[in-house]
């Protein structure tokens, strides 16, 4: 089984708004379309709720309704870009949202600059609602924040993490960039797990697949975690945008990673994440 755990689908484009299809270039069936000519079985749909499309949650959830054996919704949950980004009341806000949808987890996107939420009473709260409801939290950091996520996920260990990115360690920092060796010490945490997705964001040539200096800061990554705690995600309908087809972010793992062990692929391929979401609530609950 293949399982795309980083993912995305927009009514509008949310980025250049120069493109000639802003209706449809982030739109569900293109993406549908994407996993089908690729064999992918299920995708995990991170929403972010940006630009023109403050509604996002609630198409992708229209969509899982839809789709309830492809899609996977995890909404928006106080992201960064929202007037509620770390204001009271997060907890409450994360129950609603439970309530409303049958979900496995959630998105929470963090700032660039640690405001100390993470460990504040608010913060702590919240992150008790998700563990409560048995809900995979799916964050965007840096590691700005890594010390203070390592101490929510002892705090709260029956929640599993899952870093965005390759926890946005970067290869135009180099392999041996505070950054990474933050990213690393956070393996200690064993609930902690790491998305193999976005190889371009760190790469210093873009443009370049198969971004062989981002593969080389995955293999520290690979070696630091273990596949068990790693998951895929092609970072579609981004990833055509930036960098590459969705038929590459699949094979810069499958073909370009020879340090991944055979039997370790498909752990990283679609089995951890599989695993994750068969403990988590039933999504037809």
């Amino acid at each position: 089984m293949i399982i795309d755990s980083h993912c995305h689908a927009w009514t509008t484009w949310p980025y250049d708004t120069t493109v000639p299809d802003p209706g449809s270039r982030g739109r569900i069936e293109q993406l549908l379309f994407e996993m089908d000519r690729n064999g992918v079985d299920r995708a995990v749909l991170i929403c972010a709720r940006i630009d023109f499309n403050p509604d996002n949650n609630d198409y992708v959830a229209e969509a899982a309704s839809r789709h309830p054996d492809r899609i996977v919704p995890f909404p928006d949950v106080d992201c960064s870009w929202s007037p509620e980004y770390h204001t009271p009341g997060a907890a409450a806000r994360l129950a609603a949202v439970g309530d409303r949808w049958p979900i496995a987890g959630f998105t929470h996107y963090l700032g660039e600059a640690n405001d100390g939420w993470l460990l504040s009473d608010e913060g702590r709260a919240f992150f008790a609602v998700a563990a409560e409801r048995n809900l995979i939290a799916s964050i965007a950091t840096g590691s700005a924040w890594f010390d203070d996520l390592a101490s929510i996920a002892a705090a709260y260990p029956t929640m599993p993490i899952l870093l965005h990115h390759q926890g946005l360690a970067r290869a135009v920092d180099g392999l041996d960039s505070a950054d990474l060796r933050a990213l690393e010490r956070l393996a200690d945490q064993p609930t902690i797990g790491v998305k193999v997705s976005g190889f371009y964001y760190g790469s210093a040539h873009p443009a370049e697949y198969p971004y062989l200096d981002q593969v080389a800061i995955f293999e520290r990554i690979y070696r630091a975690f273990g596949a068990r705690r790693l998951t895929w995600g092609s970072d579609y309908p981004v990833s055509p945008w930036v960098a590459c087809t969705y038929a590459q972010t699949l094979d810069v793992v499958r073909r370009h990673c020879p340090f991944v062990r055979e039997p370790d692929l498909a752990q990283i391929m679609g089995d951890t994440m599989a695993a994750l979401l068969e403990t988590r609530r039933p999504l037809s609950a």
